[in-house]
């Protein structure tokens, strides 16, 4: 039987956690395959990804910086990555590369497990930052029905997002304002994340019953989180997007039914916890 393998491709791509959670699904399922980096710069990507099978790969997930450029180089994309315009999932269909976005599933999924019974009748939600996780998370919260905000201190990127997704758009000085109605806080910016600035928010307005959703898990609990579970909020943190997103890529190349564990959840969180700085 010949070995499936598959990787995961960016630059830089050493940091990433994905080798351990395709490893543990392939170890636990008895499946034989192979999950491996491939740092690839902006130039070699084409080349590679073009040529998927040539090289022994039966598919993989993009990173940063290559969303973009593998979202343009797919043969067919499914209706997520359409509506997001960034391709994070390859796979070969009949010979034909393929691209999906798996983001909006494993932010969707993170939240109904974590947070369950938030989409209540009339649920709005504020996004802050207009990125690509923010293009995520607008789309999956408007499919489920949410009233979306999205909130960025370049007030033109929000307004490109609110004109594409249907949702209405904000500069941060709305913030609080904004805070008053809303159901499901959610951060999309690298704020908080270890040696980037915190995110400066008072969450004083923010009404007791409010989730709040942080995309960013290293560390696993941010600033963020840490003042909203002591104010008594439901908090939701990024990892299980990352845990519930990488299903996706996995049933496309080795087929089985991969599971988000707790044993997969600890194994990931006790990684994240050593290689943190304090």
């Amino acid at each position: 039987m010949t070995l499936r393998r598959a990787c995961v491709m960016g630059h830089p791509v050493a940091h990433s956690r994905s080798p351990m959670i395709h490893g543990y699904w392939l170890k636990t399922l008895g499946i034989p395959g192979a999950y491996e980096l491939k740092d690839l710069t902006a130039e070699a990507f084409p080349a590679f990804i073009t040529n998927l099978a040539g090289n022994g790969y039966v598919g993989g997930n993009v990173t940063v910086p290559h969303k973009e450029a593998a979202f343009r180089l797919v043969a067919g994309r499914d209706e997520a990555a359409e509506a997001i315009g960034a391709v994070n999932t390859l796979w070969l269909e009949n010979g034909r590369l393929m691209g999906g976005n798996s983001d909006t599933h494993g932010f969707i999924a993170n939240l109904d497990e974590r947070a369950r019974g938030w989409d209540v009748p009339g649920c709005r939600a504020l996004v802050l930052g207009a990125g690509g996780a923010g293009r995520s998370a607008v789309y999956a919260l408007k499919r489920r029905g949410a009233e979306v905000h999205v909130v960025n201190r370049t007030v033109s990127r929000a307004q490109d997002l609110a004109a594409r997704f249907g949702v209405r758009a904000h500069g941060f000085d709305a913030v609080p304002r904004l805070l008053r109605d809303t159901d499901v806080l959610v951060n999309c910016t690298s704020l908080g994340l270890a040696g980037k600035p915190p995110l400066q928010i008072d969450l004083g307005p923010l009404k007791p019953s409010a989730v709040v959703y942080d995309v960013v898990y290293v560390p696993l609990e941010t600033g963020l989180l840490a003042a909203a579970r002591k104010r008594g909020h439901r908090t939701v943190d990024g990892l299980g997007m990352l845990l519930q997103q990488a299903g996706f890529g996995f049933r496309k190349w080795f087929g089985g039914n991969p599971k988000v564990t707790p044993e997969l959840r600890a194994m990931v969180e006790a990684d994240i916890v050593a290689k943190t700085p304090k």
